[in-house]
């Protein structure tokens, strides 16, 4: 316990100097919902089913950040570690691998909901943001998927045999999901084409289950996006273990 609470430091202390990541989780989401809420507004409209822009948005945005964390903080800064020599440190201390995993997911976790917390008080305070739904079935929908695709990021790192690579299969993940899963644009607007190969997608099970508990959906309602979720979990915890390199 003694050695993960000290890794968990070193992490947060490394996770602080990465500007790339503390941006995509901190400012990124606070800047679209600025823009957009600035446009829009977040007066009731039918084209979100009686909602506010603003009111939407914040679970997708929350979805977006959970994503931004998996597939491009995680991926990416693993990668640095072990090309830089990092990891290659940590074997030669009594640290096991899986304390390593366990700090990672507790520091971006920990990050993730930094973020998430700072946009929800930000909609709130600027533009009246409702909640119709439970805290602790958002908030465990909200540990399900970042889970989730936090075990994708650390796929990326162990197969990617660069930084670079893994920068670079992040973002072809990343970008595409963001766009189509209706984290970062209204999915409302796609065609029916669209939306229907969108439930291919990750990140499409995170939008719908934490918009439908930030409306109001019992847990039960999302047993699909639960078990999509949990399934990808499973793999992505097996596959990087067994991926896991020092250098």
């Amino acid at each position: 316990m003694r050695s993960l609470w000290k890794s968990t430091l070193v992490e947060a202390k490394l996770f602080l100097r990465e500007p790339f990541a503390t941006f995509f989780t901190l400012a990124f989401p606070l800047m679209m919902l600025f823009i957009f809420g600035s446009i829009y507004g977040n007066e009731p409209t039918d084209f979100f089913a009686g909602r506010g822009s603003v009111d939407v948005s914040v679970p997708r945005y929350m979805a977006m950040i959970i994503a931004s964390v998996g597939m491009l903080s995680i991926a990416i800064s693993l990668s640095v570690y072990r090309e830089s020599g990092v990891l290659r440190r940590y074997q030669a201390t009594p640290l096991r691998p899986r304390t390593i995993l366990a700090s990672t997911v507790l520091v971006n976790l920990a990050m993730t909901l930094l973020g998430v917390m700072l946009l929800i008080v930000a909609a709130k305070v600027v533009y009246g943001l409702r909640f119709d739904g439970n805290p602790f079935a958002v908030l465990a929908g909200f540990v399900l998927g970042a889970l989730s695709l936090f075990s994708l990021g650390f796929v990326i790192a162990g197969l990617a045999p660069t930084a670079r690579v893994a920068q670079v299969v992040g973002m072809v993940i990343f970008y595409p999901m963001l766009f189509l899963s209706g984290a970062g644009f209204p999915s409302e607007a796609f065609p029916d084409s669209l939306r229907a190969f969108s439930k291919y997608l990750p990140l499409t099970h995170v939008v719908t289950l934490l918009e439908g508990l930030w409306f109001g959906d019992a847990l039960g309602a999302h047993t699909v996006e639960m078990a999509v979720l949990a399934g990808i979990l499973i793999i992505g915890v097996i596959v990087s273990t067994r991926t896991f390199r020092w250098e």
